[in-house]
């Protein structure tokens, strides 16, 4: 996985695959498994350098669409690790591709931008029609996605603990928010800020992927990439936002670490002090909230949480993130308001007080 996750890393890629899952591929028994694990990592110095880079020549990353309007690029990486972008081989407009994999990360990255544009009246990442790249078929058996500051970039996954990323939606949605997050709070990917910048591409791809198949707050499964699980795994999706683990004694991946309240936090050093781990605790708190407001999860809730991303800093912790959500839904919907009192019992499900 192409991932730094030493405390001192602030750059690091953004990849859907937590370091966790990928430690467990590597340490496995099955020589198989393991070669799969190491390849997932063998690119991460190079790809720390890009990141850097692009983060400090923001211009180079946010690629203007000709127009300023919606406009996807997709290049086919042919199984080659680097150097990124690929061949190009879809652009804004082009007919319909026979390559699934192509199809997927055009539509949905194209359903990404409609959500913000329609919902948040964002025009894409940047708001400024920043063009959408997308490289498919990188690697060979790669297990993950990223989000490298200018691009995304998608394995096809092994086909046995993982199958393609662009399979899933909520995959697609979640990288691109990163972009989000990198043009609004720009939340720094370190301990809780980080694991709010993991919770809000998370939350996001959740109300992307229910806004896709029009499904309300009680018919959505509110699992993060289910369609994305193979066939070698009993796990069913890689987070939930339910109770509950998301997985439990999967023979190859073990069981998901993530809390649900701030008790259990997760206090080490590992994955840039636990940016996927204790992303779980905001996100049940949001699930929480969706629940008692009811509806479509973009219409209410999803306005309180875009706002409260566009207020935040770079170094907003839990806390901080809580209130503002619960200032935000006052300001919507009045003071007192049952989205502000849903706002309220959301956190304080989780351990964090608001007022």
């Amino acid at each position: 996985m192409l991932f730094c996750n030493h405390p001192s890393c602030h750059n690091p890629l953004h990849c859907f695959l937590p370091p966790y899952v990928i430690d467990r591929l590597v340490e496995s028994g099955d020589a198989e498994i393991r070669r799969l694990g190491i390849d997932a990592t063998a690119s991460a110095a190079e790809a720390r350098t890009m990141r850097s880079m692009l983060a400090n020549m923001p211009l180079m990353a946010a690629m203007a669409s000709p127009a300023g309007t919606k406009h996807r690029l997709v290049y086919d990486m042919k199984n080659r690790q680097s150097p990124l972008p690929g061949k190009l081989v879809r652009s804004e407009g082009d007919p319909a591709a026979t390559d699934e994999a192509v199809k997927e990360a055009y539509d949905y990255s194209g359903a990404v931008y409609d959500f913000y544009k329609a919902i948040f009246n964002r025009n894409s990442l940047d708001d400024r029609g920043m063009t959408l790249k997308s490289s498919v078929h990188v690697g060979r058996r790669y297990n993950n996605a990223f989000f490298n500051g200018a691009q995304m970039a998608y394995g096809d996954g092994d086909g046995q603990i993982f199958i393609r990323f662009t399979k899933a939606i909520d995959v697609v949605a979640h990288e691109l928010t990163h972009g989000v997050v990198s043009f609004t709070s720009d939340l720094e990917y370190q301990d809780e800020s980080g694991a709010l910048n993991e919770h809000f591409a998370d939350a996001f791809g959740a109300m992307v992927k229910q806004w896709y198949l029009k499904q309300d707050v009680n018919a959505a499964n509110w699992l993060n990439g289910d369609t994305i699980m193979g066939p070698a795994v009993t796990a069913k999706c890689i987070r939930t936002f339910k109770e509950g683990k998301a997985y439990d004694n999967d023979p190859l991946l073990g069981t998901d670490p993530q809390p649900k309240h701030m008790r259990d936090k997760d206090t080490g050093t590992d994955d840039n002090g636990g940016v996927h781990i204790n992303s779980g605790i905001p996100n049940h708190a949001f699930y929480k909230v969706a629940l008692e407001i009811g509806g479509n999860s973009w219409d209410k809730t999803g306005k309180i949480w875009y706002q409260t991303l566009k207020n935040l800093n770079r170094f907003s912790q839990f806390q901080e993130a809580a209130s503002m959500t619960h200032t935000v839904a006052g300001s919507l919907f009045g003071a007192g308001s049952l989205e502000q009192q849903a706002v309220k019992n959301g956190w304080s499900a989780v351990g964090i007080t608001v007022s």
